[in-house]
Order: structure tokens, then sequence, then C-alpha cells
């Protein structure tokens, strides 16, 4: 980490102390994260951390989401976790047409809690660093309205702005409807400009051999292009952890 950089942590930790919050759990990697997505400034990122702390808290008390919190949710085999992509991101598939949205919001947002946990944790095999980074595929082909889910969409898009800052490091749209896109312009006004840069609608085929390439042919499977098997999340060990 850069001098200027490690300045700024000091800082973010005195402000962070200064509302009340120990940080000796909180790694160097962790804290820029808060100050990147905050634009470096101490404030905002105490701010939000401090927000996103006591958040964590209340909402996943033992650290972590267990399977058995999430059942119903499981049961679609609508999410696939392929290994590492070519720049060492865990990638995540997601079925759409396997989704139908929640009767129950409460389970549905500790199903992204334990998606987002789960495929961060897969990327290491001791500990967190603090700076991993996810690749989402948004598989939208046989979808039909049913499997539409606006406010499911923002809600995760909410989630990785609020509680999980810097964590994306791409999100595919492929195959998408035509009917698709007004709700996905609906959705983008919920999303905000720094998370809308790393989004890519695969629509041609000079974008699906970048696609391939940028993620990788050993972690996407034959359907995308790639040589990989779909690999249901539900199947993957990963280490239980808590921040």
């Amino acid at each position: 980490m850069e001098k200027d950089q490690e300045f700024m942590v000091s800082q973010l930790r005195k402000a962070i102390e200064k509302l009340g919050i120990p940080t000796e759990k909180f790694g160097d990697l962790t804290m820029m994260r808060f100050l990147i997505a905050r634009s470096m400034d101490v404030g905002k990122a105490a701010k939000m951390l401090v927000q996103w702390h006591k958040w964590r808290t209340s909402f996943v008390p033992l650290g972590f989401i267990s399977d058995s919190e999430v059942q119903d949710e499981l049961a679609a085999e609508k999410l696939y976790l392929q290994g590492l992509s070519k720049g060492g991101f865990p990638v995540v598939i997601v079925k759409a047409n396997k989704h139908y949205p929640s009767k129950d919001q409460l389970q549905f947002k500790k199903f992204v809690v334990h998606l987002l946990d789960k495929a961060i944790a897969s990327s290491f095999k001791d500990e967190e660093n603090g700076n991993e980074k996810l690749v989402f595929i948004l598989d939208l082909s046989n979808i039909t309205y049913k499997n539409v889910d606006a406010r499911g969409l923002i809600t995760g898009f909410q989630f990785l702005q609020a509680y999980y800052p810097e964590r994306l490091a791409k999100l595919y749209f492929v195959h998408m409807p035509g009917f698709f896109v007004s709700i996905w312009r609906m959705v983008s006004y919920f999303v905000e400009k720094a998370t809308l840069e790393k989004v890519i609608n695969v629509t041609n085929e000079e974008e699906k051999r970048q696609f391939i390439s940028e993620v990788g042919e050993e972690a996407l499977p034959e359907e995308y292009g790639g040589r990989a098997k779909l690999v249901p999340m539900q199947n993957v060990s990963t280490i239980l952890w808590s921040y």
C-alpha cells in the first residue's frame, strides 16, 4: 500500500474510533474499499463503514447466513459458482429463468448476503484479504414476465453498494430479451454511476469474444463459450467465516 493510502487509512481509523467503533478487526484493504467507494472522503467513508458494521451486527449476528436459513431460495438451483475468472475473481452465474419473485423478502435479503459472502469466501483459503471482487453473469435466456423481479434486482444492487463496496468487478448480462431493456432502464435509476460502469450487456459477436476472453474458458460453462461444467452454488464448500 502506498504512503498516501496508508495515511488515508490511518485517518479513517481515527474517524471511525471517534464514532465508537473499534477498528482492530478491519484490515487496511477493507478500509480502502470504503474510502474508494466514497471518493477518498474520510468523513463519508467513516459514516458508511459504521453503518455497515451496525447492519452486519444486527442482520448477520453469527457472521454468516447458513443454508438452512435460505432453503427456499437454494431449492430453485438458480445460482452457480464457477471458480475463478482469468483475473482471479469468483464467477457467479444466475439463471434468471429459474427465479421467481420471493414472497418472503426477509429470506430473499438473507439469500443475497449468503450468496455474496459465499462467493467472496470461495476466493481465499484461510482468511479474507479485504479487496476480493466478484464477476456476475446474469443469464436472461428463456425468461418470461413471471421471472422478472425488478425489486429483487434493486435489492441486490443496494446491498452491493451499501454493504459490499468495491466488491463488484463486472456484471455481464447475456441473452437479454427486448422486453427486459425497459425494465433494466428503470432499475438502473437506483444504481450508482460507478456501479453502472461495471455492467456490460453482451449483445454481439465481438462483445461475446471479449466476454469469453475476460472471464476465461476455464470458468465459463460450454453454453457460454467456455470449457467448464455448471457447478450449483450449494455444491461448493467454503470456509465459514465472519467479519
